[in-house]
């Protein structure tokens, strides 16, 4: 007779470890299954930092669950003892009308957010190593920063299991099928039942979610590490802020202060401008050509920064048409699966909160949070949009 369970969680990264966090905490009996180890590097939760924001550029529907996710992050930070958030300050950098500056803006003045508006020659002053151009504007928001996504996987996981969450790690998942007493999951140890399953799949959403209409695209990115020409002192977490810039051209790059010591460097990276994979078929080699177009990049705008490259890394953003997240029942099996996927480069800061609405859903059908806008339904059942939906400058 197979194990029964109230809920199987399926995938243990940044999402379904929160979950399983969550649901083990509302006393469900939950079953967490991970095809790797616990915290791999194989999937999007890793690379040492994550930039956290609340002046959202995507949308102005995400604000209420970042601060939702802040409020949580706190709490983990208690009951775990670990460090997950540092709170540096961040500035979103470009021109005026940019998606980056205004889409920001937007979001800051649609809830009320604290923050400022500062010209190229303020935010030279500010931050003696960004050079913004003349017509570069930037929004500052002091409660942005950074998180730890190691340390955050690690945190859930832990109270997962002091919970009572059965965590199996080197076990994937092979199929699951409806039965009568909800949902049977197969793996190549055993076969499980529960009530409720939740997938939270990552760069695997395209294979283990096949049935779910959405056109996903798995997209290879790269992280990369500078050591700062005259030390990283002048990038220190207390001096240099996280930040988002955006060029003429609507190329973005993101980077963080120096945050392991002078011989780690300070981490960059592009948002998006990855090409397509597959987990099976990404390249993990990282080429000199893509050393030098971030230097190149960088150069224009923290010429110090790239002083001598250090190291690289790989992870995957798993991209929706319209880059919004898919949070939902399933809607070919609403009484029983849910589904969190599609975070399109843009969700690890929502980790919590995420764990937060998927026990919701799992347990009760409902949430009382605002995530009409993640379900898939209505947006791929036709025609689907080929770019996001962007903030009016």
């Amino acid at each position: 007779m197979s194990p029964t369970y109230d809920v199987i969680v399926v995938g243990l990264g940044g999402m379904g470890s929160a979950a399983a966090a969550h649901l083990a905490a509302r006393g469900a009996r939950t079953l967490g299954l991970e095809k790797f180890g616990p915290v791999h590097n194989r999937g999007s939760s890793h690379g040492g930092s994550r930039i956290t924001r609340q002046s959202y550029f995507e949308d102005p529907a995400y604000v209420p669950l970042l601060l939702r996710a802040y409020e949580l992050y706190e709490a983990l930070e208690r009951d775990t003892g670990r460090n997950v958030a540092t709170l540096c300050g961040g500035v979103m950098v470009g021109r005026p009308e940019s998606r980056t500056v205004a889409g920001s803006l937007r979001s800051a003045l649609r809830w009320g957010l604290p923050h400022e508006l500062l010209d190229a020659k303020e935010l030279r002053r500010r931050f003696p190593t960004l050079t913004p151009a003349d017509d570069e504007v930037a929004l500052y928001e002091a409660r942005a920063g950074l998180l730890r996504p190691e340390n955050t996987v690690a945190a859930h996981l832990q109270l997962a299991t002091q919970r009572g969450a059965e965590l199996h790690f080197e076990e994937p998942l092979l199929r699951w099928e409806p039965c009568r007493d909800g949902v049977r999951v197969h793996t190549p140890e055993n076969a499980y039942t529960a009530g409720q399953l939740v997938i939270c799949p990552g760069a695997w959403a395209p294979q283990l979610l096949t049935d779910l209409g959405v056109p996903f695209t798995i997209e290879r990115q790269v992280m990369y590490w500078f050591r700062p020409d005259g030390g990283t002192g002048p990038f220190r977490p207390e001096r240099h802020p996280v930040y988002i810039w955006e060029d003429a051209d609507g190329v973005q790059i993101y980077g963080f202060p120096a945050i392991d010591g002078p011989e780690q460097g300070a981490k960059v990276a592009f948002f998006r401008r990855g090409v397509p994979c597959t987990p099976e078929t990404i390249d993990r080699t990282v080429r000199d050509e893509e050393v030098a177009a971030m230097a190149d990049q960088l150069s224009r705008c923290l010429p110090t920064l790239p002083g001598r490259f250090l190291k690289a890394a790989t992870c995957m953003y798993s991209n929706t048409p319209d880059e919004h997240f898919v949070i939902a029942r399933h809607p070919a099996h609403p009484g029983s699966v849910t589904v969190a996927c599609g975070f399109s480069g843009h969700g690890f800061k929502f980790t919590p909160v995420v764990g937060e609405i998927l026990a919701d859903l799992a347990l009760t059908g409902t949430t009382a949070h605002p995530i009409e806008l993640f379900d898939p339904s209505p947006r791929f059942a036709g025609d689907t949009p080929s770019r996001p939906t962007e903030a009016p400058a």
